[in-house]
């Protein structure tokens, strides 16, 4: 159509959500995402919603995509529980590392804030680290362990996977994240 200006709404997309990601929901204005996006304000509403809207798709984007990267890792469980939890933890250690993208989880950053955050988003950040703990509860219960020990430690895995983003954020190094990471795996190796 003459006049119209055609994007990709994918790179659109991911565009906002690494804006979003690097400064937060609510440090990032209507400009910093048409900046992000290379879109002006009319299109951004028209083609991607509001400004809650907007961080919604980013949400679940964001959960889509790792998530399924999580799935792949945990896939391994019935057979390596062990190098499938660690292959779990690697998925969040590569995202991590990743000059490209900015520090920490957009999960876990979006969580912090719920306080001040609609009951929407507040929600979808909720379910997304409910999908994580039951992701990795599926995965602990193939491996023999008994339902409470699974969901105790989904739990926990959880809880340290969300922590790996944060200290990420305020710079701890690799090596103090995969010290980290070999603890909990320990306590597993026990319990197993």
């Amino acid at each position: 159509m003459a006049g119209r200006k055609q994007f990709d709404m994918d790179v659109a997309l991911d565009a906002a959500m690494l804006q979003f990601w690097r400064t937060g929901y609510a440090d990032t204005s209507l400009d910093d995402l048409s900046r992000a996006t290379g879109l002006n304000r009319s299109s951004i509403y028209s083609s991607l919603g509001d400004k809650d809207s907007l961080y919604l798709r980013c949400l679940d984007r964001y959960a889509t995509r790792y998530g399924a990267r999580y799935d792949q890792a945990l896939s391994a469980a019935p057979v390596d529980p062990l190098r499938a939890i660690r292959g779990f933890f690697d998925v969040t250690l590569h995202r991590i590392a990743d000059p490209d993208l900015p520090d920490g989880c957009l999960i876990s950053q979006t969580t912090m804030a719920i306080p001040t955050l609609s009951p929407a988003i507040a929600a979808r950040a909720l379910d997304a680290l409910a999908s994580q703990r039951e992701r990795l509860r599926n995965a602990l219960s193939a491996t023999g362990l008994s339902a409470e020990d699974a969901e105790n430690f989904a739990v926990h895995l959880a809880a340290v996977n969300q922590s790996l983003a944060v200290m990420s954020r305020g710079g701890a190094s690799g090596q103090q994240l995969r010290t980290i990471i070999d603890i909990s795996l320990g306590a597993l190796a026990r319990a197993l």
